[in-house]
């Protein structure tokens, strides 16, 4: 659940992979102030409802602060009250945590100051609708469709507003109170009633004590113009204490709500905690096919536990806030990173549960579950590979278990055949008639783990704007990421290797097969068949190629540390042989690595290099010779950072604003530098002012190859770069929704982006990933 920056909760993952951006203003906080020269009450949100409900609530008139280091954020307000008032929000997002992480429960600790010489009184009011029900798709398997631009998407309709049923419930006990939302008729201890997709429930909970009036109401009407809560709300600070469990008729929508009121003495603050939870057990992807979420495995699966998750969250939220407050503190504390990036680092983590992240609950198979993450909310499948070639550097840093558990599906995915034929939307969108190909071939890295609309983790290869069943960088991206998740978690996980083996084996042989030529290489087919997938290549590619290379040598590395594998390991050495032979020699022009050997291109490709790059970071041999590798990162920065910004600072633009998509919008005239081009000119300028891809700015790669350089020795340089995309990003409103790209149009397409989460790319080579 998201909360923006202005106060509105407006942003909901409920229903595991889709996206729902759109403001319940009842669910909201309120503060009731009174002093000496009156009283005042407000909703603290800056914008109510456009749809004329809720109009006798006051909404707040502005003055404060928001700040965040995700899973933390702040709302410091000033200037309206008398009183210093601070929320502090966040879920229990813990680094190495495999429990705590999954609880799909909110703290909001309110702190409130009295900087006055007199009393202040003071009742906060937490209001929530029961939307039970709500985030599921009414369109049961919907067929998968085309965008204009080629991309798959298909509808997704939730049952918004449809409230019939629902019931809100008074709980509690001495110590604390609770407000459980969920569907009338529902029997947690008949074994026969078993939880669907959608069944669940919300609550809200606080605390009593004695210094405190506490007051609630469990019925009132979200829709209506809220004059049932907020007249005496405003007025007093207080609630009617209406106890009513009568479920909602098929018109009408409920909530709940509880106020804490005191009073605070001159110069003394007082700190009151309010929780959310929200148990909804099932995630459903076709019709059919279900999973348990992880935090059922210490919740239970019933979908009536929301008052034993408040519960727990009141007695431990000290101690969460404690345990991320200690995670973050050896690089908040660190007085060489600058605030920005420090900001940049911890902020980008926000996709690993807004991103419509998975976690299903824990089996012998998958100990800690099954995880996934969508590359991004307008290409809704998960976790693609060559994406998170760059984008997973942050799981794998924080946690492990579940970066393992990840390669692990596209192990078992590898082997596995998919007959079912559909369009590639790249040819439809350039008008070209091609016959349907198969979603997935035997021995194909997939690109994807599927998506919400199919079975994740088993039917894969969802995207279908390029066939990349052809594509060259996927099998390298596999093999790379095995050995680095290896690596880099103490070297000492032989099982996990033992599991991914035949499947390295298996993609490294069917990647060969594009070596059409015999010298070692798979070549690129002049179709776009790779991560840059409005970019063709033809022939030998600096970048297909250096992977193949660097996963080669990976391949070997784990070849002899599970050993009985020499048969593999000798043709694995035959082909690096004739590949190393001919990859400098073919493409290095003295300056930097020609894009492909066949299109005859002068482009300077950005991310020339990422198979030297993983070759250093898992200290393999180089790829290319390090006085090159030098030079080429010199040329890059030269001609795709500091030329290109010279090019946009002269009035350069790109004729295209490339793909678009849902998600695309202006941004008005960018501050430059906005980083570094994927592929331009060596003097900055496009080869072709009508190419997509080679004139965007994107997130994700621009962080890769600031960890790279930064690893080369080129630390100012990875750090300009760095501080423009993240720039980019907060000076233009695009925190918690980064973009994959951002165009010298001064637009930016597919937000929440799982590439950005590079950023930790960088600070895992400054420490060693350590």
């Amino acid at each position: 659940i998201g909360r923006s920056h202005q106060g509105q909760f407006n942003l909901w993952h409920v229903d595991g992979g889709e996206h729902t951006f759109q403001n319940f203003a009842g669910c909201q906080f309120s503060v009731f102030e009174q002093t000496d020269q009156g009283t005042q009450a407000y909703a603290l949100a800056t914008q109510g409802p456009e749809d004329g409900s809720l109009d006798s609530w006051q909404w707040y008139p502005g003055g404060g602060d928001y700040e965040a280091l995700y899973p933390r954020s702040w709302y410091r307000y000033q200037e309206t009250f008398k009183a210093e008032l601070t929320c502090e929000q966040f879920s229990p997002i813990i680094a190495q945590n495999y429990q705590e992480t999954s609880y799909p429960i909110a703290v909001f600790l309110w702190t409130a100051h009295n900087p006055t010489d007199e009393p202040i009184t003071l009742s906060i009011m937490l209001s929530w609708e029961n939307m039970a029900g709500w985030f599921m798709n009414s369109a049961k398997t919907p067929d998968v469709k085309l965008r204009d631009d080629g991309s798959p998407y298909y509808d997704y309709v939730p049952r918004i507003g449809q409230s019939q049923g629902n019931a809100n419930i008074l709980v509690g006990d001495e110590n604390r109170i609770c407000i459980t939302m969920g569907q009338a008729g529902r029997d947690a201890n008949n074994p026969a009633d078993v939880p669907e997709e959608g069944d669940g429930e919300w609550a809200i909970g606080s605390i009593y004590n004695p210094l405190n009036e506490v007051t609630y109401h469990t019925r009132w009407n979200p829709a209506g113009d809220g004059a049932d809560l907020w007249n005496s709300f405003a007025a007093e600070g207080t609630l009617s204490n209406l106890d009513d469990e009568t479920p909602a008729t098929e018109v009408e929508r409920i909530g709940g709500a509880i106020a804490i009121k005191f009073t605070i003495r001159p110069g003394r603050s007082r700190q009151i905690p309010f929780i959310l939870a929200w148990d909804f057990p099932v995630m459903e992807f076709s019709q059919g096919v279900t999973y348990l979420k992880r935090y059922t495995d210490f919740f239970g699966r019933t979908g009536r536990n929301s008052w034993s998750m408040i519960r727990t969250a009141l007695k431990q939220h000290t101690l969460w806030r404690e345990k991320i407050e200690a995670w973050q503190a050896p690089i908040l504390e660190r007085e060489d990173l600058p605030d920005w990036f420090k900001m940049g680092l911890f902020n980008e983590l926000y996709d690993l549960t807004q991103g419509g992240a998975l976690w299903s609950a824990a089996s012998e198979l998958d100990p800690v579950g099954q995880y996934a993450v969508l590359e991004c909310v307008d290409y809704r499948w998960y976790e693609s590979l060559d994406v998170r070639l760059y984008g997973s550097f942050g799981l794998l840093m924080l946690w492990p278990k579940l970066e393992k558990a990840v390669i692990n599906a596209f192990a078992r995915a590898i082997p596995k055949q998919d007959d079912k034929l559909r369009k590639i939307g790249y040819y439809y969108t350039i008008g070209e008639d091609r016959d349907p190909v198969p979603q997935k071939l035997k021995g194909a890295t997939p690109h994807d783990l599927g998506a919400p609309n199919q079975h994740v983790w088993e039917i894969t290869n969802y995207t279908s704007y390029q066939d990349c069943n052809l594509w060259k960088d996927l099998g390298s991206d596999f093999v790379l990421q095995v050995y680095r998740n290896y690596l880099l978690t103490g070297a000492d996980d032989t099982e996990f290797l033992t599991e991914c083996w035949p499947a390295v084996v298996e993609t490294l042989h069917y990647l060969k097969t594009f070596d059409l030529d015999g010298d070692g290489i798979p070549e690129n087919s002049g179709a776009p068949d790779q991560t840059f997938d409005d970019w063709r290549l033809k022939g030998m590619s600096a970048y297909c190629g250096g992977l193949w290379i660097a996963a080669l040598e990976a391949a070997i590395a784990i070849g002899n540390v599970l050993g009985n594998a020499d048969d593999e390991i000798a043709t694995f050495q035959e082909w690096l042989g004739q590949s190393r032979s001919v990859f400098h020699e073919t493409l290095w022009n003295g300056s930097y690595y020609k894009i492909d050997s066949e299109s005859g291109s002068d482009v300077v490709m950005a991310d020339q290099l990422c198979g030297q790059f993983y070759a250093r970071l898992l200290k393999l041999p180089d790829v290319v010779p390090e006085a090159a590798m030098q030079t080429a990162l010199g040329t890059v920065y030269d001609a795709c950072f500091v030329k290109f910004t010279e090019y946009l600072e002269q009035g350069g633009i790109s004729a295209s604003d490339g793909r678009i998509s849902e998600g695309d919008r202006v941004l008005g005239k960018s501050k430059l530098p906005i980083g570094v081009a994927n592929g331009v000119k060596p003097n900055g300028a496009p080869e072709n002012p009508n190419s997509t891809h080679p004139l965007e700015v994107w997130t994700g790669i621009n962080f890769g190859i600031a960890a790279f350089m930064y690893d080369a020795g080129m630390q100012t340089e990875a750090m300009q770069i760095t501080q423009a995309v993240v720039e980019q990003i907060y000076e233009n409103g695009l925190q918690f929704r980064t973009p994959e790209a951002i165009t010298a149009n001064a637009t930016f397409r597919a937000c929440h982006y799982l590439r950005a989460m590079a950023i930790w790319a960088v600070y895992g080579v400054m420490v060693g990933f350590e």
